[in-house]
C-alpha cells in the first residue's frame, strides 16, 4: 500500500560563521554556483545566511511582485529591474539578494562590465523584501535598515502574514501601513502604485 506524501516544512534561515575563513568573492560565487537550490547571503559580519527554498504560497507572490516592478520599469525607462536571484555587494561588504530591486540607469551605466557580470559593488536605489512564513520579521527589518544605511532611497518590507507594509526612507522614521490597498513608489519610482493586497 502506497503511503501518502507528507508536506515538507522548512525551518527559518540559519547563519553559519565564516569570519575566520574570510571567503573571497570568487569563493563565495563558487559556493553559490555549487548550491543553486539554496539562497545564500553573506553578512557584513562574515556570516553565511542560508535560506530555505520558496514555498508554494510565497512563490506566486514573488512572481506577481517581480512582474509589477518590471512592468513599471519598462514603461518608465529610467532604470533596471532585478528579480530575487540577483546578488548585490553592498558598500559595507554584505552580499544581499532582495526579492525585488531597481537601480537608476545612470548608476547602472557607470558600473564596470566586470562588476555587472558578478556581484558588483552596488546598493539598489529601491528594494523590496517579501516576508515568507519562514522569515523572522526582526531579521528582515534589520536587513531593510542595512539597505538604507548603504544607499537605498526607498525600501518596502511587505508582510503578508500580518497584511502590513513597512516603508523605509533615508533620514525618516519607518512608516507602517496596515492592510493598505496600494503602496506608492513616489518620488523614487514616479507614479508606481503596487496593488499590495494581491500579495496577501
Amino acid at each position: 500500500m502506497q503511503q501518502s506524501a507528507t508536506p515538507t516544512t522548512f525551518e527559518a534561515p540559519f547563519k553559519l560563521s565564516v569570519q575566520e575563513t574570510k571567503l573571497t568573492e570568487e569563493q563565495f560565487v563558487r559556493l553559490c554556483e555549487e548550491n543553486p537550490d539554496l539562497r545564500i547571503e553573506l553578512t557584513a559580519q562574515g556570516e553565511l545566511v542560508i535560506m530555505p527554498p520558496t514555498g508554494l504560497e510565497t512563490g506566486p507572490r514573488n512572481s506577481r511582485l517581480t512582474r509589477r516592478v518590471d512592468e513599471w520599469t519598462e514603461a518608465n525607462g529610467t532604470g533596471i529591474a532585478f528579480d530575487s536571484s540577483t546578488m548585490f555587494t553592498l558598500p559595507n561588504g554584505a552580499t544581499r539578494s532582495p526579492d525585488a530591486a531597481w537601480v537608476r540607469r545612470a548608476r547602472w551605466d557607470t558600473l564596470p562590465a566586470t562588476e555587472r557580470a558578478g556581484f558588483g559593488l552596488l546598493c539598489p536605489d529601491f528594494v523590496v523584501e517579501l516576508r515568507s512564513p519562514t522569515d523572522r520579521l526582526a531579521d528582515l527589518q534589520e536587513k531593510m535598515q542595512e539597505y538604507i544605511a548603504n544607499g537605498a532611497l526607498l525600501g518596502w518590507l511587505i508582510d503578508p502574514v500580518a497584511q502590513r507594509v513597512y516603508i523605509y526612507r533615508p533620514g525618516q522614521a519607518v512608516e507602517q501601513l496596515d492592510d493598505p490597498p496600494t503602496v506608492s513608489g513616489d518620488p523614487v519610482l514616479p507614479r508606481f502604485l503596487l496593488p499590495v493586497r494581491e500579495l496577501w
